[in-house]
C-alpha cells in the first residue's frame, strides 16, 4: 500500500498510476467513499496515457480513521502534502460531490504551478445547507437525518443511499446494478464512522464561495439536472457563476453518480476538456 504520513500523523492511502513524466490527473472522491469509486476513470485515463492519482480522504477507505482534521480546511491540506510529495506539477484535479468541494478549497490555495485545471462534478460548491444568503439550499434537517440514520444503523443507511437516490436506482425504468449498492456499501463501511459523521457538516456547511472566486484556471463544471443529492439548481448554475473561467455541462436525467452510471459519456467529455 502506498501511504503518506502528513503532520499531524494521519496515513493518507493513494494510487499511483502511470507514467511519472505523463501529465497527472487526481481523483477526488465522494462522501463516504474512496479512491475505488474512480476505478472506470483512471483505468481509462491511465490508457489515454496520464498518470492517474486517487486518495482516500482521510477518515475514508484505507486512511486513518480519525477523530479530528475531518472538514475542508485539512482535507485541502492532505492534498497539498500528496501534492508536493508526488511532486505534482500542471496537474488536473477532477471532484465529485465532497470531493469537489475539496478540489475547490485545495486549487484556490494550491502553490503555482501545480493545477492546470479542474473540474467538478455533481459537486456541493458553492454551499449545500439552507440560510438567508442561500434560500435554496437544504434544510439543516436534511443534514440532521443523514447524522441520525448513520449513528442509528450505518450498515442499512450505507445501503439505503445507493439503492435509492445516488444512483438514482428509485426512479421508473432505473436498470438498478446489485454490483454498484455493493460497492458503494463495501467503500462507505470501510471508513471511521466519526470521520463521515464529522463530513456531513463539512459538506452541507462549508462555504465555498471565496475559493471559487479565487480559483484563475479553467474549470469544467459538470452537474446532473436529477442530481438527488446535491441537487442541480441551488449547486452548479451559481458556482460557474462565481468562476473567473468556468464553464458549465448539464446532463439531462442523469443522477448524483452518473460516473459510474454513464462513464462512457463522463470520460469522453472529461477527456475534451483535459485536452481542449
Amino acid at each position: 500500500m502506498s501511504t503518506i504520513t502528513t503532520q499531524d500523523g494521519t496515513e493518507i492511502f493513494y494510487k499511483d498510476w502511470g507514467s511519472k513524466a505523463a501529465q497527472p490527473v487526481v481523483f477526488h472522491h465522494g462522501w463516504p467513499l474512496s479512491a475505488d469509486d474512480w476505478d472506470n476513470q483512471m483505468l481509462f485515463f491511465l490508457h489515454q496515457g496520464f498518470r492517474v492519482i486517487a486518495h482516500d480522504r482521510r477518515g475514508h477507505g484505507r486512511s486513518s480513521q480519525t477523530a479530528t482534521g475531518n472538514e475542508m480546511d485539512t482535507y485541502a491540506a492532505d492534498v497539498a502534502e500528496l501534492a508536493a510529495h508526488l511532486d505534482l506539477r500542471n496537474a488536473i484535479h477532477i471532484g465529485h460531490s465532497t470531493g469537489g468541494g475539496e478540489v475547490a478549497h485545495y486549487v484556490a490555495r494550491a502553490e503555482p504551478g501545480r493545477v492546470a485545471k479542474a473540474v467538478l462534478i455533481g459537486a456541493v460548491p458553492p454551499i449545500m445547507v439552507k440560510s438567508e444568503k442561500n434560500p435554496g439550499g437544504l434544510p439543516i434537517e436534511v443534514f440532521d437525518g443523514f447524522r441520525a440514520a448513520l449513528v442509528a444503523n450505518r450498515a442499512q443507511f450505507y445501503v439505503d443511499v445507493p439503492a435509492g437516490p445516488f444512483y438514482g436506482f428509485n426512479r421508473e425504468g432505473a436498470k438498478v446494478s446489485q454490483g454498484i449498492i455493493d460497492n458503494w456499501w463495501r467503500q462507505g463501511m470501510m471508513g471511521g464512522a466519526k470521520a463521515h459523521y464529522d463530513c456531513i457538516k463539512a459538506f452541507s456547511e462549508t462555504d465555498f464561495t471565496e475559493d471559487l472566486k479565487t480559483i484563475e484556471v479553467p474549470v469544467l463544471v459538470m452537474h446532473g439536472d436529477d442530481d438527488q443529492i446535491v441537487p442541480y439548481a441551488d449547486s452548479a448554475p451559481l458556482a460557474v457563476k462565481l468562476l473567473k473561467n468556468g464553464t458549465l455541462k448539464t446532463y439531462a436525467g442523469l443522477p448524483h453518480g452518473m460516473c459510474t452510471t454513464h462513464p462512457d459519456v463522463i470520460n469522453a467529455d472529461l477527456l475534451a476538456f483535459i485536452k481542449g
